[in-house]
């Protein structure tokens, strides 16, 4: 199945969350933290919202840090993937 995000909005999969932490402790599932760092899959056209016109600076392949509870989470084909809008990414990891 294709997603094409519409307007301002940008598909993205979140990166896995650590499972240990750095001294070696193994982390249940509830102890672990929402990842914030994903990959860009699919991005909306742009255009009008909200009466501005919204251009799009991020492309498929970008890897982006998130708002930590934004967007719309979804599942496809059994991968879950977030949907926000441009304005909950907050920036692009080089």
């Amino acid at each position: 199945m294709t997603v094409k995000p519409l307007s301002d909005r940008v598909l993205i999969k979140m990166e896995e969350a650590e499972e240990t932490t750095k001294s070696g402790i193994v982390l249940a599932g509830s102890a672990k933290e929402k990842p914030q760092i994903a990959d860009v899959v699919a991005v909306g056209p742009g255009g009008m919202v909200d009466g501005k016109e919204v251009v799009m600076n991020i492309k498929v392949g970008d890897r982006v840090i998130t708002s930590k509870y934004s967007g719309t989470e979804i599942k496809i084909d059994g991968e879950e993937y977030t949907i926000v809008r441009q304005s909950d990414i907050l920036a692009v990891v080089e």
